[in-house]
């Protein structure tokens, strides 16, 4: 069976939740677990948690094991040694990243838009901003799908725009408040736009108040990350938005510019994050209203 086709992709394991259902399954009693124990644990609803378990399935890195009107859920033979890669032989530990293999993912992912040396380039920049800020033991994962994030920028950035307008979010530690903005305008806009986030100042994870504000009301995080602020993002973006960040965020012509002054959630508690999620919901709403209207395909600039 072709690579790809089991556990090939990497950008899958970028999400910070599924990193931890990896590794609670890896260091449980017998190397399984059930999704409600799963669920119980990370404090997360079993439907959300049931949902990543799918994905992972889906991708060959775990495996179902039916027990009557149970079922567990452990790593798939075939990717434990990748597993350990990617979290790290030891709690805590980092892993090196597979950088040649990361590359030769994305060039077929890229083939005919990019060559090997530019997707290599990008790939060995996108690790070494990454590592600056983090030691995460999932930095490989993450390389892949930061990587991925800039060449599609760039891809986009250089063809005939199709009409999809993109989003910006920046704030410092992209941790926060732009990752709450991203995922709310994700869920309610779906295909409508593309939405990116950025820090000046990137943390190592996202916050976990955040996460948590964000799945009692069904929105995902999906893939993300926190990941700095460059220049394809800006450049692909037809709206940016700055939550913070002062004058980190280049100026470039034909986009719109929005400041958002909002409350940093970070140290706040969860009724306080909640405040600030529906405040951004309600800026959310509104920017979506301006972008699905007949016309605004095309963003004019402030």
């Amino acid at each position: 069976m072709d690579r790809t086709a089991r556990g090939g992709d990497l950008t899958t394991l970028a999400d910070p939740t599924r990193a931890r259902i990896l590794r609670l399954i890896r260091e449980s009693d017998g190397g399984r677990m059930l999704v409600g124990r799963l669920a119980q644990t990370l404090d997360l609803r079993q439907p959300t948690v049931s949902h990543h378990m799918k994905a992972l399935h889906d991708e060959g890195i775990v495996v179902r094991e039916p027990d009557g009107r149970r079922v567990w859920y452990s790593i798939a033979p075939d990717q434990v040694e990748r597993i350990d890669a990617l979290l790290g032989e030891t709690p805590g530990s980092a892993a090196q990243p597979d950088l040649d293999r990361i590359t030769e993912d994305l060039a077929v992912r890229f083939r005919g838009t990019f060559g090997p040396e530019s997707i290599r380039a990008k790939v060995v920049e996108s690790y070494e901003l990454l590592a600056r800020g983090s030691r995460s033991p999932m930095l490989a994962s993450r390389t892949a799908a930061f990587a991925a994030t800039r060449l599609a920028a760039m891809s986009r950035a250089e063809a005939a725009s199709d009409g999809i307008p993109t989003v910006l979010f920046v704030c410092v530690q992209n941790a926060g408040r732009s990752q709450l903005a991203a995922g709310i305008l994700r869920q309610l806009a779906g295909d409508r736009v593309r939405v990116l986030t950025a820090g000046s100042q990137p943390a190592s994870d996202v916050r976990q108040t955040v996460m948590s504000a964000l799945d009692e009301i069904g929105v995902p995080l999906g893939g993300e990350f926190p990941k700095p602020l460059t220049d394809e993002a800006v450049r692909a973006a037809d709206v940016v938005v700055t939550m913070g960040c002062g004058d980190a965020c280049p100026i470039y012509p034909g986009r719109r510019y929005l400041d958002w002054d909002l409350e940093d959630p970070v140290g706040k508690p969860i009724e306080q994050v909640r405040a600030i999620r529906d405040d951004i919901e309600v800026r959310v709403r509104h920017l979506l209203t301006e972008l699905v209207t007949e016309g605004s395909a095309s963003v004019p600039a402030d």
